[in-house]
C-alpha cells in the first residue's frame, strides 16, 4: 500500500439462503443481507478472517471445490489455490477450472458435473460431506449459466457447506485462513485499535 494502516476494518454480510428453499444462492445487486458484522484486524487478512468467521463461515478441514467461471476469476484464484495446495488442502475442480490450473502448473483433482453420470461426481462428494468449502463463480448472470451451476450452489447450502460466489472474496478468505490460524487471532476491544 501507499501508506501504513494501524488497523483494518471489514464488514461482512450474512445471508439466510438456508431458510429460502430452492432459492439460488448467488448474489446480485438487488440482494439485501439479513445481518452484518464489522471486524477489526491488524492487517487485511486478519480482518477478513475475523469477519468471515463471525458471519458463520468455517475454515475448511481438508477439501475445497472450485468452479471458477470466467478467465479473470480463474486468474484471481490462481495464487490462493497454489497457497492452499502448499498448505496441504485438496482442491477439487470442475473440468474447465482444473484444466486452467493444470496449464498454469497447479495440480488439482477433477470432479464431474452433478448432472454427469461419470464418477467422481460433485453431487456425490457434496452429499457425502467430502467437501468443506464450495467456491462457485458463475461465468455471467445469464439464465443458462446460472442454471448450470445452480445445483452445486444449492447443494452446498442444503448440505450446510460454506459457499462463496465472488472470486475476490474467495481469494481473500482462502489466503487469510492459509496465512493465519484461528488460535493466533487477537481478540481486543475496539478502543485498543
Amino acid at each position: 500500500t501507499l501508506f501504513d494502516l494501524e488497523y483494518v476494518g471489514i464488514k461482512a454480510p450474512q445471508f439466510s439462503f438456508s431458510r429460502l428453499a430452492k432459492a439460488d444462492p448467488v448474489l446480485g445487486v438487488e440482494m439485501a443481507s439479513t445481518g452484518e458484522v464489522g471486524c477489526l484486524g491488524e492487517n487485511y487478512y486478519e480482518a477478513i478472517l475475523k469477519a468471515m468467521l463471525s458471519v458463520g463461515n468455517k475454515i475448511p478441514e481438508k477439501n475445497i471445490l472450485v468452479s471458477s467461471g470466467p478467465l479473470k476469476d480463474k486468474l484471481t484464484l490462481l495464487e490462493p489455490v497454489k497457497l492452499l495446495i502448499e498448505k496441504g488442502y485438496n482442491v477439487y475442480c470442475t473440468r474447465g477450472t482444473s484444466n486452467f490450473f493444470h496449464d498454469n502448473g497447479v495440480e488439482t483433482i477433477t470432479l464431474n458435473w452433478p448432472d454427469d453420470d461419470r464418477k467422481p461426481n460433485i453431487a456425490d462428494y457434496i452429499k457425502e460431506h467430502k467437501i468443506d468449502l464450495v467456491i462457485n463463480i458463475p461465468k455471467n448472470l445469464s439464465k443458462t449459466e446460472l442454471d448450470k451451476d445452480y445445483v452445486i450452489r444449492r447443494m452446498a447450502i442444503d448440505f450446510n457447506i460454506p459457499l462463496l460466489t465472488n472470486s475476490r472474496l474467495a481469494a481473500a478468505f482462502c489466503t487469510a485462513f492459509a496465512r493465519h490460524s484461528v488460535k493466533e487471532l487477537k481478540i481486543k476491544p475496539w478502543n485498543e485499535y
